[in-house]
């Protein structure tokens, strides 16, 4: 804490270190020895009065100006007194790199390992207040002190914001596992509207951040596909338009491995209802014959009651292009179609329905183990696609949710 009440040989030090360095002002000579820049003026002042030297114009304009240090007094008593204002100056510079250099050390600590992206400099500046002052400290950072104020005046705000990001992250962790660890902040925050709870996607996504609740990311995904050069060609009805008014008007199908522990693979064959993305059938086989997706094929129109006026779309598959599953289709009333040879695009978003299905099954790894533990997993996922799990494409709601409201707001039209 400052002095109040200075001592003679006090205040003829003061003025001695500012009269030994002519290009200092008042402002940086009484910072560092924390007296009022005034107070200090006042004493340089009445020191030149009495010697009855006139003032210095440049500082008193406050224009610091640099000057050859005059030679050495050859009196004893003043070259005695240079001396020791040297020295005072001396002594004061190096209180304040000590003081700098245990602050720094005490920084060094308080960020070590990479905590300087989590924790504030300003709540170093707090936590060390009582040690330093709030100013030096606020110097040696960097930082503005009306800043680290108005930082500490909204402290309060924050603890009661970080409360409630954690009651968040209590039912954002509740919504993550019951997708099995599946979900993204937009299927999280869909799940938490559906439960009554009003909360912006963006403030999930940085919850889950902040607490490592993460979804799994995409995996990387193999072409499957062989087309067959002798398939007749079909016309593509699609044109990469993945949509539909109505459930039961347009479906899609294709094929992908699942790598089992010895290196074999099964091969699953789906077919997706356009309107809602739902898996209206599917099929698993060690094999890629034209009966796996026959299979697929038949067991959507055991679903669906029926395929008449409907299109099927898929890419250039020699299953898909093979003559018995065009009789099959012709025998079920369904329309082919087919995109570009060599093209994904043409059935992107079967691509990525299976892409999703591997990623939330495999999780990361390399294969399912054995083909019952394959089988086992891909049928839960499948079931559990249709009724739970939230698809982007439906607002957020799931295939089967979406078609009931969809059947619903008909029925209340036709009322």
């Amino acid at each position: 804490m400052a002095m109040k009440d200075y001592s003679d040989e006090f205040r003829a030090d003061a003025v001695a270190l500012f009269e030994s360095m002519p290009g200092a002002t008042y402002k940086s000579i009484a910072a560092d020895l924390g007296i009022n820049r005034n107070t200090l003026r006042t004493w340089v002042l009445r020191d030149r009065e009495r010697r009855g030297a006139g003032p210095d114009t440049a500082r008193e304009t406050g224009t610091a100006v640099r000057l050859v240090r005059t030679a050495p007094s050859s009196e004893p008593d003043e070259r005695i007194r240079q001396l020791e204002a040297r020295v005072a100056e001396l002594e004061a510079s190096e209180r304040k790199l000590a003081t700098e250099r245990d602050i720094l050390r005490k920084a060094a600590k308080y960020f070590a390992g990479g905590d300087e992206l989590v924790i504030s400099r300003f709540q170093f500046v707090d936590d060390h207040r009582d040690a330093f002052e709030v100013k030096r400290l606020c110097q040696v950072l960097g930082l503005n002190r009306s800043s680290y104020y108005k930082w500490r005046a909204g402290q309060g705000a924050r603890a009661a914001r970080r409360r409630a990001d954690q009651r968040l992250a209590v039912r954002i962790r509740e919504v993550h596992g019951d997708s099995r660890g599946v979900y993204g902040s937009p299927r999280v925050t869909a799940e938490l509207r559906d439960q009554g709870l009003h909360v912006n996607e963006k403030r999930v996504a940085r919850v889950m951040r902040t607490f490592s609740i993460t979804g799994i990311r995409l995996r990387r995904r193999v072409r499957t596909t062989v087309p067959d050069p002798a398939v007749s060609r079909v016309p593509d009805l699609f044109q990469r338009d993945f949509t539909a008014v109505e459930p039961g008007r347009k479906y899609m199908g294709d094929i992908t491995y699942l790598p089992l522990a010895d290196g074999e693979f099964l091969y699953l064959a789906t077919v997706l209802d356009c309107f809602s993305r739902k898996v209206v059938g599917w099929s698993i086989a060690s094999h890629m014959r034209t009966s796996l997706v026959a299979d697929a094929l038949k067991m959507a129109a055991t679903t669906r009651a029926g395929f008449e006026g409907a299109v099927f779309h898929s890419d250039h598959g020699a299953q898909y292009g093979s003559r018995a599953f065009a009789d099959l289709c012709d025998q079920l009333k369904i329309t082919r179609s087919m995109g570009a040879v060599g093209s994904s695009a043409d059935n992107a978003a079967c691509e990525s329905f299976h892409a999703s299905l591997k990623r939330e099954t495999l999780r990361g790894a390399r294969d399912y183990g054995d083909p019952v533990a394959c089988r086992n997993t891909v049928f839960a996922w499948l079931t559990r696609y249709n009724t739970r799990r939230r698809h982007s494409a439906n607002g957020h709601l799931s295939p089967n949710e979406y078609e009931r409201r969809h059947h619903a707001a008909k029925l209340t039209l036709a009322a």
